[in-house]
């Protein structure tokens, strides 16, 4: 009880501390302001080969790169005092506690705990600080420019997975919420072909290295294996807007707000019946992949499990466990026998299958939140994404710490 009571003491300093803190730093703004100001009329005085814009982007990228280390000192000087609080309390506090006094080993220990876990705080706040000086530059240099190249519109719901055949002829396949997956031109994005057999949500779409065959994994605990057969339409000659004419550019508007209100063409073929059905779990099937070659593919569920099936007999080959929570993804090496599998247990897994008579699994804990994803690239790599923000990408000869950290400004989506 001591000890709580100290603590919550502590914790009310350290706040009341901060307040004059806080108006500090907007002082030094303030002031900071005053002195880029003046710098800058300094500068326009001087003679420089460097044009004026150039010469005040700099001036305030410096000033903000002063204002950041500033902000540092300060935050360092504030937690210095707490390391000195926190020891004095832990000393004054081993006299009483349990009604023994405590030895000078034990006092040690405690403080120099203490000032690790301080120590730890200042180096993250000096990365999360310097990561936004990384940034002030990258958004003031950045010239990229998105632009919308084609529209897909057909799904009455929200689009879990893209996919993109690996033979010709080469179509887009979309998996959707609204228990659908349809396949598309790419040129004319034109539905070319709707398969209705889940009964749930579809949360992935794969297509097969050399078949015309899809993969598909749902809510509805399953995944389905089904053939399609498409014909792409025939392209559209371009047309230059520059030489339609009003009333051919009106035309043009109200045939796509009319074409977004249909769901999919009349005259695209549907499928409505799988050709081999997977069904050994026991919650969603998050997701679901080819194995090189085509003979296997793995599936991904809520229930925390990973099941590698054989695909001519539909039977179950092994039920990969281990992860403590659910899984969010699976992914397959193109090339080699391996499989990668991520959850919501801030780990991803790399299962090895090229032995045929035993299979070996690595378990990566580089993410601190849920690994939403887990990829191979063609040079070997796995690449991760994750809730708390970060992109690692790992090298598979080496992997015990990733060879890049990309920090986003949000969550990262599979």
């Amino acid at each position: 009880m001591p000890i709580e009571s100290g603590s919550s003491a502590a914790a009310r300093q350290v706040k009341s501390k901060r307040k004059p803190h806080t108006i500090s730093i907007r002082r030094t703004n303030s002031s900071e302001q005053e002195r880029v100001s003046s710098q800058r009329e300094m500068l326009e005085a001087q003679d420089s080969k460097l044009p004026t814009s150039i010469r005040q982007t700099l001036l305030e990228l410096f000033g903000q790169i002063e204002r950041e280390f500033e902000n540092l000192y300060i935050e360092n000087l504030e937690l210095r005092r707490e390391v000195e609080t926190l020891n004095d309390r832990l000393t004054a506090e081993g006299q009483t506690v349990d009604g023994g006094d405590l030895s000078k080993g034990q006092l040690k220990a405690k403080a120099s705990h203490s000032t690790s876990q301080l120590s730890q705080k200042l180096k993250t706040t000096y990365k999360a600080s310097t990561s936004k000086i990384v940034s002030s530059f990258k958004t003031t240099t950045s010239r990229a420019v998105c632009q919308l190249v084609k529209e897909y519109i057909g799904h009455r719901d929200g689009i879990w997975d893209v996919s993109v055949t690996r033979l010709q002829p080469v179509v887009l396949g979309t998996a959707s919420a609204d228990h659908s997956a349809m396949l598309w031109s790419i040129e004319t994005g034109k539905c070319l072909l709707k398969y209705t057999g889940h009964a749930g949500s579809v949360n992935s779409i794969k297509f097969h290295p050399s078949e015309q065959v899809a993969l598909t994994a749902s809510g509805d605990q399953t995944a389905h294996i089904w053939r399609y057969i498409v014909q792409l339409p025939t392209p559209q000659p371009v047309i230059d807007s520059n030489q339609m004419s009003g009333e051919e550019e009106v035309d043009f508007s109200d045939k796509d707000e009319a074409d977004g209100e249909v769901e999919c063409p009349s005259e695209s073929p549907t499928v409505r019946a799988p050709t081999t059905t997977l069904k050994s779990h026991q919650g969603v099937v998050i997701a679901a992949d080819w194995l090189v070659g085509g003979k296997q593919v793995v599936t991904a569920s809520w229930d925390r499990t990973a099941n590698l099936y054989d695909v001519e007999t539909s039977e179950l080959v092994h039920s990969l466990t281990g992860h403590d929570q659910e899984l969010t993804h699976c992914c397959t090496h193109p090339t080699q026998r391996l499989v990668v599998t991520s959850s919501r247990d801030t780990t991803f897994r790399l299962w090895d299958f090229r032995d045929p008579s035993i299979h070996s699994v690595n378990v990566f804990q580089g993410h601190t939140d849920t690994v939403t994803s887990a990829v191979f690239t063609v040079g070997d790599n796995v690449v991760s994404g994750s809730d708390d923000r970060t992109v690692k990408v790992w090298d598979l000869k080496n992997m015990r710490s990733p060879i890049a950290t990309i920090r986003a400004d949000s969550a990262v989506n599979r």
